[in-house]
């Protein structure tokens, strides 16, 4: 009897499987960025005929994308009602912002020590197309530059466990801070220039403490009652 000794890599390395996205993960990325951006409104009542008809696919990938997003906080399924854009409680946006402070502090310390002058330049020309975006009183895009510039500032952190944990909170942010952006833009712009300042002159402490209470004031405006 032969035994057979060749290694186990003789056969050379495993080639990955290549496939395109599936349908359900478009269709699902899809009405997040539509519930992120305001198309779909909180408490929005969404009926599957009509979503697959404007996202042109059929009814199932849409039912299953519901499903996800009921899982993850953003749709509610109602028993013989559908599905409906969830719509925040104080409580939740008070969580988020608690989360989003802690990872926010700590991305701003480390960017003070890590930042290049790549990184400085491109915040600086984020706080340009901000405060342009502000004086045209373009809230939509405020919206989509301010999550932009945390998304910078994480990459500038250097951690790249971090920025990957600092995404999926800012795209929940982006959703709930459309509420605030008219009265919080150029209060926001003026936080994020002072905090590229510090970041620039490598003074951790300081850009720390402009993110936390940079974080707070969007609180405020968040629970400060209409006009």
């Amino acid at each position: 009897m032969t035994v057979d000794t060749r290694e186990a890599d003789e056969a050379g390395p495993i080639r990955p499987v290549e496939r395109p996205v599936p349908l359900r993960q478009s269709v699902y990325e899809a009405l997040v960025e539509l519930v992120v951006a305001g198309r779909l409104g909180p408490g929005q009542h969404l009926v599957e005929t009509e979503l697959a008809r404007q996202l042109r696919v059929s009814r199932q990938p849409v039912r299953e994308a519901l499903h996800r997003l009921e899982a993850e906080g953003w749709v509610d399924l109602r028993p013989n009602q559908g599905a409906f854009v969830h719509v925040p409680t104080d409580e939740e946006v008070d969580q988020l912002l608690d989360v989003r402070e802690l990872l926010e502090v700590e991305t701003a310390r480390l960017a003070a020590a890590a930042a290049t002058a790549d990184h400085l330049a491109r915040l600086q020309e984020i706080c340009h197309e901000g405060e342009a975006a502000v004086e045209a009183g373009d809230s939509g895009r405020f919206v989509a530059v301010n999550a932009e510039f945390h998304a910078e500032l994480a990459r500038a952190a250097g951690n790249a466990v971090l920025a990957e944990l600092a995404g999926i909170v800012g795209r929940r942010v982006r959703w709930y801070y459309r509420q605030v952006a008219p009265i919080r833009g150029h209060e926001s712009c003026t936080e994020h220039r002072d905090m590229v300042a510090a970041i620039g002159a490598g003074d951790a402490e300081r850009a720390s403490s402009i993110a936390r209470k940079h974080t707070e004031r969007t609180r405020t405006a968040y629970h400060r009652p209409p006009a």
